[in-house]
């Protein structure tokens, strides 16, 4: 079982529920009814990062948001492979052991790739997309990926990752746009999972599956044409470093989405950005009064 005494419960209110995956038992959020949202973290976050839209959503809907295994209260077993692959296998068993359907799916970061894979393969099942920095297709041939990738994803990454945390205290530090608003507290509850250089092997897999899952994500733009018909929100830093060029290609996808860009936001928008609750709350209103589709 994992030490819990770090989190924050004022923040972090919400009542544990956990599944037995591959990778391990996986803890997840699941909190109030109606419509099923679904809410994917990518690294080094957990759901903490979307705390503040479960408690606003969750009075109209129910909210479900995993800690992807090797992350957040979840288990960091050895011999699980952390890759993106992976961890979509596991979101996709939470999502039929619960048996949600006709969800929304909420997606940053990695979340991106991970919880957008259960879209392109059951778009059927997918009523709408809420998109806050992240990727969906190879990112070879762009040098800052790759050389990022290659550095941090080999043993001088392997070191900083899983020696020195490197993760939670420097990468997200310096992805936050406005340093200010990252309190002790809360940073406190991203170092929170990462004790030991054993728990943190999760973020140095990510790493360098950034590019070494090229051909995965590859896999998931060349079936983009299944998604692209959903109703799609976009929320959007500006301030990103890593990611915040990449708008234009979901603007190209999804033509008709609903887009929010934040001139003075980094990279983690539902932390950063204000209003995110009420432009997701009402878009997810608007989405659930229109009739259904005919398939």
């Amino acid at each position: 079982m994992e030490d819990t005494h770090w989190v924050d419960r004022a923040e972090y209110p919400f009542a544990p529920h956990w599944l037995d995956t591959e990778g391990g038992r996986m803890h997840y959020v699941d909190e109030g009814s109606g419509p099923p949202v679904v809410l994917v973290h990518g690294t080094p976050t957990w759901s903490f990062l979307y705390r503040r839209l479960i408690r606003d959503l969750s009075g109209s809907y129910r909210c479900i948001a995993p800690d992807l295994p090797g992350f957040g209260l979840s288990e960091k077993p050895d011999g699980y492979g952390y890759r993106p692959a992976d961890q979509a296998r596991a979101l996709s068993q939470l999502i039929e052991h619960l048996g949600l359907r006709d969800i929304a799916l909420v997606v940053h970061d990695f979340g991106g790739p991970i919880g957008l894979s259960y879209a392109v393969e059951h778009p059927e099942n997918v009523r709408a997309l809420v998109l806050f920095n992240t990727w969906m297709w190879s990112l070879k041939g762009d040098r800052q990926y790759e050389l990022g990738s290659k550095l941090l994803g080999g043993p001088v990454g392997r070191l900083l990752y899983t020696r020195l945390n490197f993760s939670p205290r420097v990468i997200l530090r310096s992805a936050w746009a406005e340093k200010a608003t990252l309190t002790k507290q809360v940073h406190a509850q991203y170092l929170g999972p990462f004790p030991t250089p054993r728990d943190r092997r999760s973020t140095a897999v990510y790493a360098r599956e950034l590019i070494g899952s090229s051909d995965w994500y590859a896999g998931l733009w060349n079936q983009r044409d299944r998604t692209a018909q959903q109703p799609a929100l976009i929320l959007w830093g500006e301030k990103d470093s890593a990611f915040g060029k990449q708008l234009p290609r979901w603007r190209e996808l999804f033509p008709h989405a609903e887009v929010h860009t934040f001139p003075n936001v980094g990279h983690f928008v539902p932390e950063e950005a204000e209003g995110v609750e009420d432009l997701v709350s009402g878009f997810l209103a608007r989405v659930s009064s229109q009739p259904e589709a005919e398939g």
